[in-house]
């Protein structure tokens, strides 16, 4: 009875082993899925505020990355998930617009012009901390999250003035 009782013993204890293993990995492919924008609010001023991610090899990198989704998907996607208040439509509705106008929006988007840092803002009065979570992702990429405001009337003004959109 007593190897009997030892074997069921060590049997239990490898068992719970083995399932305190699988809880305890860590999610590496975060930085393989796209996280959506989420949209905090609107200002008075024609601004949205949302809560963006962004995924990078550096904190740096990432944080950028951050500030190009938000303008991105204020200009081509709309903002879907969060406060059922804000605009929810792109700013640009043409089909393939991105394909259309490539030399204006590789321009807009470069790291050497940085023309869209016009149209972003970290600054924020209403939420002090800018940075929600940081540093998940594999050993490769890192995935965080920050709080910006786009400033979207201003943004349309300049698309209009260079006749990407009509009026």
């Amino acid at each position: 009875m007593r190897v009997t009782n030892k074997i069921a013993v060590l049997t239990a204890i490898i068992c719970c082993l083995q399932m305190g293993n699988g809880y305890a990995q860590r999610n590496s492919n975060i930085g393989k899925y796209e996280i959506e924008t989420e949209c905090l609010g609107i200002e008075m001023d024609g601004s949205v505020t949302l809560r963006t991610w962004g995924t990078g090899q550096t904190k740096k990198a990432a944080l950028e990355k951050a500030l190009k989704n938000a303008v991105s998907d204020v200009l081509f996607r709309g903002i879907n998930k969060g406060n059922p208040d804000c605009y929810t439509d792109p700013l640009i509705t043409e089909v393939n617009a991105g394909i259309k106008y490539e030399d204006y929006f590789n321009r807009f988007f470069s790291e050497r012009t940085k023309d869209y840092r016009h149209y972003v803002s970290g600054k924020d009065e209403r939420i002090a901390n800018k940075l929600f979570r940081k540093g998940t992702g594999d050993s490769r990429s890192l995935t965080y999250s920050m709080v910006v405001r786009v400033l979207r009337s201003k943004l349309k003004e300049q698309l209009i003035e260079d006749g990407i959109l009509n009026k």
